[in-house]
Parts: structure tokens; sequence; C-alpha cells
């Protein structure tokens, strides 16, 4: 490329001369391509540490005049054909202009301003594509993709210089880390060290400094474990390698996560030398932290924040914090944690005004909303920006259109007046699969499953079916009144609904228990729930009437589990509660099909249609499965696993001495799944666990692990003398069953659990209160963001657990049926879900969703397509057959494609492979070549009756069932054993071999055409004599026999000059050479000389020249067939070729090589064959 005209005062410093005229000179390098001696390998050492080849491109042009000995730079390329197309527009546009000047500084003014020119037209016209493409990481991607072979497809996120730590040496180098694969390459004085780890096989991921590795960061996998140190930034370095490696795991998980999220924001300022991928991930990331903080939707995207100070008319002061803005709300967050939180919908909002500002009030702004609640922000930096990105925002709001703007004055306000619609149009989340149509507020379907009308629709069971309350629990309604005059002395002074002021006392007053008359309101507030619920109204609606009556595996689990759910709760013990369950747990299993059901979602939402109703507590699931418990109710209960990991890991370190002997004993695994994926409400009391749901619906995950560690921490000494696992289970199930809930006023209701109180001497019970205190006092210190980074490296272990797991389980159901040993089953396994992701991510002729489906087993899972079986048959088969390998393994692959969809799975890969090298291998070779030709007939109800009786019986395979194999699929077939043989030890006594066995089954066919009815019509005309046919080595036969031989000839020669032609002076004579690819066995009498001739080659066509012309253009004999037990009877007659089918092959061999395309790692110790550029080429 041109560059800005710089000055160089030594040319050939480093650099060697190409091409030169009087004007310019084209110089290479040191040490870029070939040679180079001992300067050129320095040289190279020291473009890789101090990365060099992206800053200094491999070629140059200079300008000179005269005698003078100050050079110019004007031109770079990172290949030879960029830097030659530069170098001849110069001779072809400068040469003849420069000739005129007669002064040596014009001509040097006159290029110097030629190349600043079209440098200026260049980013004028590109000047986009630069910003988001910068030169010096285009050129690194570039590096990337020749250094380790990758596509156009593997797009590089950000490059790092750092050491590898190659035993006990460390290699400076370049960490190399794109979408799918972490790279590492060095090459210093000689040593070529070069690493690519997938990130999909990552198992642990891990910064840590020790005094071996100092501050360096761990990546293992199943194998090994690779170290890297010396980082300029290391924790940017581990956020991206977490990032990317959270990604891979994802797409284990699901299919989805191989769409590439287009929804990104961009910044308006460009980064230099940051790819826009990197850029995306970086805003991928504070979007999943915005959604975090303030529980907001999947499609919730942060276009900015600042920081500001918030007035708190409750607290009368301004609180220091920060301000976000996305496209639905306005957010606000104190710096001190717990003092100030604030969320407002964009769809709440009436008025923003800009105010004057004040040395006391600088830049204040004031936002305005329709419960008549006003909020004052001050110290905005950029005050007007904001204000214009938040107008943008109502303006493109679904629910609300500008109604007034008032244009900027100096001194004045902009008001910002919207008015809403009666009946807001509904938005289905694009997230939803599929999306069903939604109805508007006022329209129901006829045929109604759910109306408004419904009682639960109305209000939450417990209301329904309210109980008398007796009159000993007096005082306890008199303290729960006390706690409704709380809540709502609260929400005079604090706000009330979704702009409510978040504070310390809020919490204070979860803690101590949420009023029941309150509960579904502040669960659907602290949630999020409610904003869902509010911008989707008859969304819910829709779904049920949608859902009901569709039978599919998720409703039949559904049924079965209604009446398990909550079963001595008198409001499931009849139709109405089962009903509303019904249709809520239908509707979300329609909405969510990759969730479906799960068991355990029964019993939570029972829970919540107590206190909310249907649409409320449809909600509140979608906020518990979706954001707040994610992957907990999926079909591998991938999120409660990882959740376990995150507290055996918080055992290990706050009660060290129970975390061992509960490992011993395996208890910690046992115990919190249940507890986890139910939030105490299987293993509690009920008026006790519901408080526990109070405080996690306002914390998070994080109060279900300081309950859990409370229970260890009160059972310690006990668990501690536990001699085995039920004792440990009895201990921990007895002390649950009595966490009491002494304020309740709802009646007793029985446990589950409460045949573990039955003895004696009963435990005593606990008061949840005083055990919820107790986890905020021991265990309140715990962070989200550190409970988040423990889930990232057990969401690691867990997910490679459970392939390891579906790879154990596809061996075990595969291995009677296959040759292969367990270990070669497992490598082939790892080979083949590697191709199926691989094409996932690289693009193919199918969608992720169409090679993978969760829902089947595990054997079943993963699909390849016929262009990655042939690459794996290419590597695996035991025989090459050169350019014939692609035909043949794609004839393979369509018999192994048995239901016709163009793909295969595992189970089917592994019966052809392995009936491919074991003693079946010449029949399934020839039958491959009958089937690949068989001619799909048009079928009628006889047919369909025919194969309705064959399935009734039992299905007996037999080689006799297979067609008729005809002249043409004959060929096919010798031409492929002609290929297989090539470069075999053997290959002679081959070849002769199966001109025997062509040469008798060429008669058999003929002697076959006299038996049907058609060959007999024409047996005068074109058959000759029974005694010619049987004799297939004379030499002199002729007649209409010989066309077909002919045929086989001809396609025999064929096959054998399917090598490129030799192209060297001494072609002739290597032609002639005995040994050489051309001297077979198998030839065509009419194509060689007598003296060409062995004594060994068995001639099957012997023709005269005139003959063979004349059959150039004839056709394969149509009545010409032989069957497939006369093709094995002919091989077995030939003791070679049952030598070479029989021969037992190294698999194993053969699977390590496949393995070394995508080498681990390699180290070479020479030079002379590296190249430094940054070409394609």
């Amino acid at each position: 490329m041109w560059i800005t005209p710089e000055e160089v005062l030594l040319a050939n410093a480093l650099w060697v001369s190409e091409r030169a005229n009087p004007y310019f000179i084209l110089q290479r390098r040191k040490g870029h391509g070939r040679g180079g001696g001992i300067t050129g390998l320095l040289v190279g050492t020291l473009d890789v540490v101090l990365d060099s080849s992206a800053r200094v491109a491999p070629y140059r042009i200079l300008h000179q005049t005269g005698e003078s000995q100050i050079f110019w730079n004007i031109a770079c390329g990172s290949s030879r054909k960029e830097i030659t197309e530069h170098w001849e527009w110069l001779e072809t546009n400068l040469l003849q202009t420069l000739s005129i000047f007669d002064n040596d500084d014009d001509i040097t003014t006159f290029v110097k301003g030629k190349i600043q020119g079209i440098i200026a037209e260049e980013n004028k016209s590109g000047k986009a594509q630069e910003d988001e493409d910068p030169g010096k990481f285009r050129e690194a991607e570039l590096k990337m993709r020749k250094l380790f072979g990758m596509p156009e497809e593997e797009k590089l996120v950000n490059y790092y210089p750092c050491s590898y730590w190659k035993g006990r040496v460390p290699r400076q180098g370049w960490i190399y880390l794109s979408v799918n694969h972490l790279c590492f390459y060095s090459f210093l004085l000689g040593k070529e060290v070069s690493l690519v780890v997938q990130w999909t096989d990552v198992t642990q991921l891990d910064k840590n400094a020790t005094l071996v590795f100092p501050e360096s960061i761990r990546v293992s996998t199943r194998d090994t474990e690779h170290f890297f140190s010396m980082f300029l930034n290391i924790n940017e370095t581990f956020k991206l390698m977490e990032q990317l490696a959270n990604i891979a795991m994802r797409q284990l998980l699901d299919n989805e996560s191989f769409a590439a999220d287009r929804s990104l924001p961009k910044p308006c300022k460009t980064l230099k030398n940051v790819s826009a991928l990197k850029r995306d991930l970086d805003a991928r990331a504070k979007n999943e932290r915005y959604r975090a903080l303030f529980r907001l939707t999947q499609d919730e995207r942060l276009d900015g924040h600042t920081d500001c100070t918030l007035w708190t008319p409750f607290a009368k002061m301004h609180v220091v914090g920060q301000m976000f803005v996305s496209n639905n709300y306005i957010c606000f967050a104190s710096r001190e944690e717990d003092l100030c939180q604030l969320i407002i919908p964009l769809r709440e909002v009436t008025i923003v005004e800009k105010a004057d500002s004040s040395s006391v009030l600088p830049s204040p702004l004031s936002i305005s909303t329709k419960n008549k609640m006003t909020f004052l922000f001050a110290n905005l930096k950029d005050r007007d920006f904001l204000v214009q990105r938040i107008s943008d925002f109502l303006q493109l709001s679904t629910y609300s259109r500008l109604k007034t703007f008032a244009p900027l004055k100096h001194n004045s306000f902009l008001h910002i007046c919207h008015c809403f619609q009666e009946n807001p149009s509904p938005s289905t989340p694009p997230s939803l699969p599929p999306s069903p149509p939604v109805l508007g507020l006022g329209e129901m379907p006829q045929n109604q499953h759910y109306s408004p009308s419904l009682p639960t629709a109305k209000k939450g069971l417990l209301q329904i079916y309210q109980q008398d309350v007796p009159e000993e629990l007096g005082p306890k309604v008199t303290r729960e009144k006390m706690k409704e005059e709380s809540w709502n002395i609260h929400f005079f002074e604090f706000g009330r609904g979704v702009c409510m002021y978040r504070t310390s006392k809020t919490r204070e007053l979860v803690l101590n228990g949420i009023p029941e008359s309150l509960r579904g309101e502040l669960w659907l507030l602290f949630s999020g729930a409610q904003n869902e619920m509010a911008t989707h109204p008859g969304y819910y609606a829709s779904l049920v009437e949608q859902a009901i009556g569709k039978y599919t595996l998720a409703t039949e689990e559904i049924e079965r589990d209604l009446h398990r759910s909550m079963p001595e709760h008198h409001a499931f013990q009849n139709e109405m509660g089962i009903a509303a369950l019904r249709r809520v747990l239908t509707a979300y299993a329609y909405r969510n099909p990759n969730i479906g059901y799960c068991q355990a979602m029964n019993i939570v939402t029972s829970v919540l249609l107590l206190y909310c109703t249907e649409e409320e507590a449809f909600w509140l699931l979608v906020a518990l499965c979706e954001r707040m418990l994610p992957d907990y109710y999926n079909t591998r209960v991938v999120g409660a696993l990882v959740d376990q990991g995150v507290f055996e890991e918080l055992t290990r370190e706050c009660l060290p001495l129970l975390y061992e002997h509960m490992q011993d004993l395996g208890v910690i695994s046992t115990i919190s799944l249940s507890w986890f994926l139910t939030l105490f409400l299987s293993v509690m009391p009920f008026d006790s666990a519901v408080l526990l749901v109070d405080c996690f619906f306002y914390e998070g995950i994080k109060v279900i692990f300081q309950v859990a560690l409370a229970v260890l921490h009160a059972n310690m000494d006990q668990l501690l003398s536990c001699s085995d696992e039920g004792e440990a289970m009895t201990i921990l199930g007895r002390y649950l069953d009595n966490v009491v809930n002494k304020l309740t006023v709802s009646p007793p209701i029985p446990h589950l659990h409460a045949l573990l109180t039955s003895g004696i001497n009963p435990p005593p019970e606990i008061d949840v209160f005083e055990l919820i205190k107790a986890s905020y006092e021991k265990f309140g210190s715990l962070r989200a963001d550190v409970i988040e980074q423990m889930r990232f490296k057990q969401r690691l272990k867990v997910i490679q657990s459970l392939e390891d797991t579906a790879k154990r389980s596809v061996v075990r159901a595969i291995m009677t049926e296959s040759a292969f040993t367990i270990e070669e089953l497992e490598e082939l396994y790892v080979l083949f879900k590697a191709k199926h992701i691989m094409s996932c991510y690289w693009g193919a002729s199918s969608t992720a969703a169409e090679r993978h489906d969760p829902s089947l087993p595990y054997l079943e899972q993963y699909h390849i397509d016929c262009g990655q079986f042939v690459q794996l048959f290419s590597a695996l088969a035991p025989w090459s057959c050169g350019l014939h390998t692609n035909t043949l393994s794609s004839r393979l692959f369509r018999l192994l494609d048995q239901n016709k969809d163009s793909l295969i799975n595992f189970k089917e890969f592994v019966t052809g492979l392995s009936e491919w090298t074991c003693y079946t291998t010449a029949c399934r070779l020839i039958e491959s070549e009958f089937d690949s030709f068989e001619k799909e007939k048009p079928k009628d109800y006889k047919y369909y009756l025919r194969m309705w009786a064959k399935e009734k019986e039992p299905k007996k395979e037999s080689i006799k069932d297979l067609p008729r194999m005809n002249q043409e699929q004959f060929i096919e077939m010798c031409k492929t054993l002609y290929n297989m043989f090539s470069e075999d030890p053997m290959e002679q006594e081959l070849y002769h071999g199966i001109a025997t066995v062509a040469s008798l089954l060429l008669c058999i066919g003929e002697v076959g055409k006299k038996f049907t009815n058609n060959g007999s019509k024409k047996t005068e005309a074109q058959l000759p004599s029974a005694v010619d046919a049987l004799q297939p080595e004379r030499e002199d036969s002729s007649g209409e026999g010989g066309s077909g031989q002919s045929l086989v000839s001809k396609a025999l020669a064929e096959a054998q000059l399917e090598t490129p032609p030799p192209t060297a002076a001494g072609s002739d004579e290597e032609a002639k050479d005995d040994t050489s690819v051309s001297s077979y066995s198998v030839v065509s009498a009419g194509s060689l000389q007598c003296e060409d001739i062995a004594d060994d080659t068995v001639l099957i066509g012997c023709m005269s020249g005139d003959a063979v012309d004349r059959r150039q253009g004839s056709a394969p004999d149509a009545d010409w067939s032989i069957t497939f037990e006369q093709v094995l009877a002919s091989f077995l007659t030939e003791s070679s070729l049952v030598d070479y089918f029989e021969k037992k092959h190294d698999i194993q061999s053969k699977i390590t090589a496949c393995k070394s395309l995508r080498a681990v790692e390699r180290q070479t110790s020479t030079s002379s064959d590296h190249d430094f550029s940054l070409n394609t080429h």
C-alpha cells in the first residue's frame, strides 16, 4: 500500500535490493523468504519478538534522486504481488514524467506530492473500511491464517505479545485469539513453536501467579496444560479468553449460539488496532452486566453510561453513581452498593427537562413519569448529547409517540412530552421461537382456554381458597398488618411500582418477610417480570390458545407431574388449581421449546400461582428460567450442576474441614441439586421456604448459597461425626424439616418430610428468620460478580464432563457392533464431533440445528454431510484410491445414508468404517457398486402393501436382495479397484488378479445373456460362440462379444492415465520403466506395441486398431449383467485379492495421522523454508 513518504537514512540496513531504476528501488527485507544466512535468521527473530512484521512489511519501494544519500519510503507490501503492482504503476505512470525535470529537488517534491494525493484519494473512498478494519490488525489476521491454516471464515478477535512455557524455557511470541481457536506462534533463532487449541477443548482457564510461572494464564485441555505469561495487560487478555471459552461452551449446549449476534452496538469513535469483533464482545460483556444488575430482558442493549448524581428526596442528599441508558430504560446505580438503585422505563416517562446550571447544581436533568414522580440528575458531563439520545429512544419506542417537542433555546427548558396509546400494540421479543401471533387487549379467540374472567386470571389461588383465620392466630394477623403498614410507608417515601427507589431499607423489609397480600406484586417488581408483562399484553393468552391441545413430549411430562405439585395444599386438590398450573406450564413449554418442561418447574410454578395470577406466574417463570436461574431447567440441568460446583468451591473456602469430610461421603453433590432446583421448596416447610423465595427475587442466587452454607455450618459437628452418606442426609433432612416460620398467618400445611421428625425426641425447631439472619452475618460477604466468576470456571468443567459422559455412552452403545476397541471408538467420536462443530462455525450445506438435535440419543445427535465424510474417509480409510477416492467415498456415503437426508450420524459412520476395515470389505465395496446405481421406480399401492407386510416379518439381511450389476457399474468397479491397488507393494500381483477376475466376470455376463429373454433374441447378432466366451485368454477372439471387453479395457486404460501427464524430459524413459505407474498388468492390447507386452501381461481386450476405433463410441451392453454371488465367487478364486482384503489394518495410526492435520504443537529446527511474509498465496 502507498504510505506517506518517510525519510530513510540507511537504505540497505536489513534490506536487499531486488529491482532498481534511476528514481526508485524495490527492496525485500532480510529474513523474509528462503535463505538469508545468519543475518536473515536474526532479523526474522527480531520481527517475531518485536512484531516488526506487522509494522514493517517485508517489501518496500524507496525513492532516490541522483547522488543523494537520502531515500524516501513511499510504498510497502505484505506480498510480492502487491508490491509488484505498485512498482509497475510507477514505471508506467511516472518514469517518463520524471525525466522531464531538471532539478532533483523538483523530482522529489513531485513524487511526494503525487503519493500523498493517491493516499488522500484512497482515504476518501475507503475511510469507513479503514476505520472498521485497521491495516495493522488486518495484516495480523492474514498472518494468523497463513501460519495456522485457518479459512476466511475464522475471524481474529485480538492478538497479544506473550511467552509460552515449553518445558522450563519460555518462548517469546504472539498469542492469537480467534472466535474458535487459541493460537500461539514463536520463531526464535531457527526454533519454531506453533500451538493451536480449540476453545471447545478447554476444560479449565485460570489466572495465577507462582514462582515458576509469574502472573501467568493456564489453559487446560483433556490432554495437557499450557502456560502463558509476560503479558502487557494480563487482565484484558484473560477476560477475552473467558468470553471466547464461554461462547464455545454455549455452542456445545445449544445450536442457537452458532448464530452471531448482529445487534451489538458499535462505539462512535474508532479504536485503532482493535477488531470490530473485539469491540462487539466488549459490548456484549457490558450488556450482560447491565441486564444482570437491573434484571432486564435479554434483548435490552446498553447504549452508554455516564457518571452523575441523583437527588434522593428520602435522604435529602445527592447520591454519586452512574446513569445507564438503553433502548427502553434509564437506570441509576449508586457507587456505594445498596445505597440507591433506580429503574425508569421509557414507557413511563412523560417529561425530560434540561434546567439551568448553577454552582450548586451543575448540568441538571429532570425526568418526570406517569405516576407523578420526578427524578433529578446532575453533574452530567455531556448533557446535550444525553438528552438527544433519550429523545431518540422515546421517538423510536413502540409504546409511545412524540407529542410535543420544544426547540432548544438559551436558558430554556426542553420538554419532551408524549402520550401513550390506550391499547399499545404488543410486541414479541425476538428470542421467541416460534413467534406466535399476539392478540391485543380486547381480542380473545373463539375457542377460549384462558379468559380474563377466570378466577385465576384475577387473583392468586391463595386468595381464592383463603380460609377463615383461627382465633389463636390473632396476634400473628396483627403483626402481618403491621408489615403491610411498614411497606405502605415505604411506598409513600420511596415510591411504588417499577420506578421505586431501591435502598438498603428495602432489603431490610424483604428480609423481615413480605406480606402475603403484597408478595405477588413485589416478586414481579424485583424480578423484572413486571416490565415484560407490561410490554407484552395479550401474549400469555395467545400462547395458551395455541399450546393447549397440542401433544408433545413436554405436555406428556406435564400431565404426569400435575398432581405431584404440592398435593398437600388445598389449592391443588381441585381442578381449578390443576388447570391453571397446566396452562402456565404448557404455555411456557410452547414459548421455549429448548427448555420445554423439566421436573421441579411444577413445584416452583405452583408456589407462584398461590400469590399471583396466571399471567403474572407465567412471566415470573420466564424470569426465573431465562435470567435468574440460567440453564437450570434444560434437558441436562447444566445450570444446577454449575451452581453445585460453585457451592462445593464455596464450602471448601468457608468450611474447609467439613468440605473434606463431606467429599469423602459424597453428600454435597446429592443435597445441593434438590436445594437449588426447587429453591428449598421441596425440602423445607412451605411457609419457611417462601421467605427464602422472597429474598431470592430481591438478592438473586447469592441468598440460596448463603442459606445452604448456613445450614451446613449449623450442623457441622453432627456432620463431622457421620460415617456414611445416609446418616448425613438424615441429619440435614431433619434439620430442614424443622425450619419453621412462627409468624405465618396461613394454616399449617403437612410437609413431605414429616416422617423424618417422627420419634421419641424430635429435633428442636429452627426459626427461619434466625437462619436467614445467620446466613447474612456469616456469609453475607458473597458478591454477585464473584459468583459469576466461579460459575464460569465450573461451567467449563460441567460441560466438558457432560461431553465425556456422552462420549462414554456412545462408545458403550456401539462397541458390540463395531470392530474397533474402546479407545479407538473414543478417538473416532472426537474426530467426528470436531468435524460437526467445525461445519457449524465455518459454514456448511445445512444449518447447525439440522445437524444437532439435543433431544435425540447421544449416538444420533451429531451429523456430518457428504463433504465432511469424504474428508474423514480419505484420512481414515485403509486404502487410498488416488483420484477415485472421492467417488468411492461418495458411494459409501449414499450407502450409509439410509434415510436419504444427506447426513449421517456417528453410528452410521462407525458402521461404514468398521465394515470397511474388516473381513467384509470386499463385499461392502461391491455392494456399494450395486446400490450406487440403483434406480428409483414409481411406487403403486401394491408396493406399499408389500412393504407393510414385510414390516410384520422379521428382517433378514441377504446379499440375494441386491440388484444385478450392469456393464456400466462393472466398469466403475474395475476403475475403483484399479486405483485402490496403486502404490501397494504387491500391486503387480493384484493387477494380475483383478485382470483375471474381470475377464472371468465378462465371460460370465456374456453367458448369462443367453439365459435371459432379451438376450436370447439377439444371440445370433451379438454373441460369439459359447466356446469362445469361455476362453477368456484367447488372443485372437473377435466379434461382438469383444465389445464389453473393449469397453472395460478402455475404462482401465483411462483409469491408468488418471495421474497427471509427465512434463519432464525423461518422461519417455519413465514410461518404459516396468516399475512405473503406467506399467500395469491390466492393459488394452490395442494400445501397446508387441514389444511392450510383458510375458505376464493378461490381455483382456485383443483387437486391432481399427476395431478399437470402431468401438470408441459404442455404448455398454444393456443386456449384460452379473449377480453379487458371481462377483464374490470370482474374487475368491484369486488368493492375492483374498489376502489383500483379509489383511488387518491399524486404524490407530490413521487416527493419529488425521489428528495431526490440526496439530496441537509442532516444532522444527530449521528456518530455510520459513517465510515471514503475510501474503496469502
